[in-house]
């Protein structure tokens, strides 16, 4: 019995965020997962400011029906950049694609990164999963002023970072970890076991048409908003990228706490440039292992697509 109880115990996450509709996605995936307690819901500055981002946030949970995940708003801006936003693939508000109502369960007092820190402190070491979908701005920061967590950590679990794909908002640069270089550093030097989620992944992870439309036929608002934030910012990649569909990125670091089996990679150094004239933001993924540095990091690079989707639908479902 207490070997059964203990291979059901839940996985207990925090979710760091910047809402954006495959932020959204994530954090619906989580909360239809009952493998997964998700603590609470840490915004920051990214795809959209920070006002909208906690806005955002709270609006998913509501559509869950989850008012009782707290919400914490956290950094308005990288530690040392201007902040830059990506609008022109989320829309204004960032959840563009569905009117959804505006949210009235309250946003926490605390700062993100005092509830960081603090719920680091007080649960036992190695019991907590950081999954940071955003700009690493929020974690930085709790890792910087209160070193005593980092030991804490259990592992984190983030999309970010690009190698054979390159980059997405620069030449050589994915969004995530441009957005706040000097945070990403502090995060992948940290120590903590680093699992990344990269552009190779996610842009095999790509939408269809009868992908959305498995969403919409869920005959839920859960699934009416998914297959409408789906087709929103589905016509801006499919543009970009010349593609069939549009990479569901987020949602894959959920995906893989659930079923790791899905991914393949390689467990390698990863260096973030934070000074290159044409490079900053570049994940320097060693692949091949010829740099002799110490391996930092499991890089992913290979999904099931399908069976990825099929996850998604299937847990959405209960929502």
């Amino acid at each position: 019995m207490v070997r059964a109880e203990k291979m059901m115990r839940a996985e207990k996450i925090i979710i760091d965020t910047d809402p954006g509709q495959d932020d959204a996605v994530a954090i619906l995936l989580a909360l239809a997962s009952p493998e997964i307690e998700l603590l609470g819901i840490t915004a920051v500055a990214g795809n959209v400011p920070l006002d909208l981002t906690e806005r955002n946030a709270r609006m998913i949970c509501e559509l869950a029906g989850r008012r009782d995940i707290p919400v914490f708003a956290g950094a308005a801006a990288p530690l040392s950049r201007k902040l830059v936003t990506a609008e022109y693939v989320h829309g204004k508000t960032g959840l563009d694609g569905i009117a959804l109502p505006e949210p009235t369960m309250p946003l926490q007092a605390a700062h993100a990164v005092d509830f960081l820190i603090e719920t680091l402190r007080r649960e036992p070491p190695g019991s907590i999963t950081l999954v940071p979908i955003g700009p690493l701005t929020n974690i930085a920061s709790a890792f910087t002023r209160a070193p005593d967590i980092v030991a804490r950590v259990g592992r984190i679990v983030l999309m970010g970072g690009a190698y054979f794909e390159v980059g997405n908002v620069t030449p050589a640069a994915e969004f995530n970890i441009y957005v706040d270089p000097e945070a990403a550093e502090i995060v992948f030097r940290a120590g903590v076991p680093l699992v990344v989620v990269p552009l190779d992944v996610t842009h095999k992870a790509l939408t269809t048409r009868s992908r959305i439309e498995a969403f919409r036929a869920l005959g839920t608002p859960v699934g009416a908003a998914v297959a409408s934030w789906t087709d929103f910012f589905e016509r801006f990649d499919m543009a970009k990228y010349g593609s069939e569909g549009a990479p569901l990125h987020d949602p894959c670091t959920i995906a893989y706490i659930l079923r790791p089996d899905l991914f393949t990679g390689r467990h390698v150094n990863v260096e973030i440039e934070t000074s290159g004239r044409l490079t900053t933001g570049m994940t320097v993924a060693d692949w091949w292992g010829v740099s002799g540095r110490a391996p930092n990091a499991t890089f992913l690079g290979g999904i099931d697509a399908g069976a990825f989707y099929g996850l998604l639908t299937e847990r959405l479902a209960r929502l």
